[in-house]
């Protein structure tokens, strides 16, 4: 997915080198003997990266080693997750995850290695996904929308960024809440999505926070966003829970290590990001791209986990969705 190049603060991180040397020693806990390898299985500039990065940043001083970010993009953010999965679970490979690569993207295509038996050490950060229509779309606002959806559903042309990803099965998922059948119209790719909406060729469709500028700008209307809070971005806009029976979708990004850490590595890695999603400076600079940090330990991470496949499995069941190769 795309999501909006950060601003201010994260700009520098971007621009910065990719081996990142800590600047002082932890005095208690596990501490690494060699380099921290943080995997982002995607190319360097979207959202999934300034994540890792960001992190990065801030276990720079803590580690009192580098701590290199690797961009290993491929099969869809299988292969860099392949390569955390493979690697020895000493706490210094570690990769940052997404639906794509652990909840979603193994429920449509087999991959080389089996999530949830990985160590998911944290959730990193949140974000909603925005239901955004053509500006001239013949409702007013979410209320007007949702009701015609179920007068006319199949006058209702949605759009997404490709078939099996976020975008489509949240509206997948409305459709089932609503008792619904819009159409799905697939892209290959958010730009071209976007396009279209913008166009008129379309009329709503799913999209992360990379839409916001052309919310902004008025290009498109902004209806509702998929989690059950508020955007902090945009507190006045309404949530989809509640009006479309329980919905609560979220884009979410974490921090995964090999099978079988050792409890105190897990410890210590838990704790060194719930203190880095604390700082201000993370906070902010997650914020310029519509990021919430959202730290969850793998206690509870784990579960959060298994309750999204359990809700994707079932959509993908319910309304056949199969993908090619």
């Amino acid at each position: 997915m795309m999501s909006l190049l950060p601003r201010r603060a994260a700009l520098g991180l971007l621009a910065t080198p990719v081996i990142l040397r800590g600047a002082a020693a932890a005095t208690t806990g596990w501490q690494p003997d060699r380099p921290i390898r943080i995997i982002v299985p995607f190319p360097a500039g979207g959202g999934v990266d300034l994540v890792g990065r960001v992190l990065a940043d801030a276990w720079a001083p803590v580690f009192n080693q580098p701590v290199v970010v690797e961009n290993k993009a491929g099969a869809a953010g299988a292969l860099g997750i392949e390569q955390v999965f493979r690697a020895a679970p000493d706490g210094t490979t570690l990769g940052v995850t997404s639906a794509g690569n652990v909840t979603i993207g193994p429920l449509l295509r087999r991959t080389p290695y089996t999530p949830l038996t990985m160590t998911h050490v944290s959730r990193l950060t949140t974000s909603p996904l925005l239901l955004v229509a053509r500006k001239d779309l013949p409702a007013a606002d979410l209320d007007a929308f949702l009701a015609w959806a179920r007068a006319k559903p199949q006058a209702v042309r949605f759009g997404s960024g490709g078939i099996g990803s976020s975008p489509h099965l949240a509206m997948e998922l409305l459709n089932l809440r609503l008792g619904t059948d819009m159409l799905h119209v697939p892209y290959r790719g958010t730009s071209p999505l976007l396009a279209d909406l913008a166009a008129g060729t379309v009329d709503v469709g799913f999209s992360d926070a990379a839409v916001w500028p052309m919310v902004d700008q008025g290009v498109l209307k902004l209806l509702a966003v998929s989690t059950a809070e508020a955007w902090p971005r945009s507190p006045a806009t309404p949530v989809l829970n509640g009006r479309a029976g329980a919905f609560n979708v979220s884009n979410w990004y974490g921090l995964v290590a090999p099978p079988g850490l050792p409890p105190a590595i897990l410890a210590r890695l838990e704790e060194e990001a719930a203190k880095a999603l604390a700082l201000p400076k993370v906070r902010e600079a997650y914020a310029t791209s519509g990021f919430t940090a959202a730290p969850l330990p793998e206690r509870d991470f784990a579960p959060f986990l298994q309750r999204e496949v359990d809700l994707w499995k079932g959509v993908i069941e319910a309304a056949k969705i199969e993908v090619e190769g």
